[in-house]
């Protein structure tokens, strides 16, 4: 599963999303928080969503260990890979998305990320987290290229907080060719390869050449992802 999150991670809003996530693991959930967006905020924010992390995981009674995967030096660590490669859910919390970006890609604990969900785990990401898993991220500025989980389409993370000109401003940026896809807060959107569910206790809009709609908890309609130009 891949699940995108509009923001709210590991507060006690987000308890019932994450409860049912892990519910559906077919195995004891394992999970590893990497605060690698957060990883140029200093080390009291990295404490800070580590803790954040491991308490809200814990009191879901599943097993969970933040890792410091904060600068390429730690995302090539081969102890910290071998952890991520252990476990079945990775969840990448806020921050700077062209950092996490940045830091992630072609590291060794990029890999095991990627072995998590060849073998039928979950990757979670939230705002920034959010943001890198579609094809395109809005990057301060213009548009950059991210791990491209979803083809043809930019994620909007805090959808319900965003200025309605910064979206009129990434939507211009994507034009025709990208779905926008607008994430509110204390929301998932998961996906399960070509099946699309919301989650929380907001909403999803997708917004492309086909038009703008708002989904509230249940499955989203098949393809209406794949709707860009």
């Amino acid at each position: 599963m891949l699940v995108l999150v509009g923001s709210g991670e590991y507060l006690p809003a987000m308890g019932p999303v994450d409860r049912e996530l892990i519910r559906r693991l077919e195995e004891t959930p394992r999970v590893v928080c990497l605060p690698t967006a957060a990883g140029k905020e200093g080390p009291g924010r990295i404490d800070y969503w580590s803790c954040l992390g491991v308490d809200h995981f814990t009191g879901l009674k599943a097993n969970v260990e933040a890792l410091p995967v904060i600068d390429r030096a730690s995302a090539n660590d081969q102890v910290f890979a071998g952890t991520i490669a252990s476990a079945n859910v990775v969840y990448l919390s806020g921050g700077k998305p062209n950092y996490l970006y940045d830091t992630l890609k072609g590291s060794l604990v990029w890999d095991a990320v990627l072995s998590v969900l060849a073998g039928g785990g979950l990757l979670a990401g939230c705002s920034a987290g959010a943001m890198v898993l579609g094809e395109k991220f809005f990057g301060f500025p213009g548009l950059k290229t991210g791990f491209n989980f979803l083809p043809g389409v930019t994620v909007i993370p805090h959808y319900d907080e965003i200025p309605s000109y910064v979206i009129k401003s990434v939507q211009a940026l994507a034009g025709r060719a990208l779905t926008m896809l607008g994430i509110e807060g204390n929301t998932a959107l998961v996906c399960s390869g070509e099946q699309y569910e919301v989650l929380g206790s907001g909403g999803v809009v997708v917004w492309n050449r086909a038009g703008k709609t708002r989904y509230t908890c249940g499955p989203l309609p098949p393809d209406v992802l794949n709707q860009g130009e």
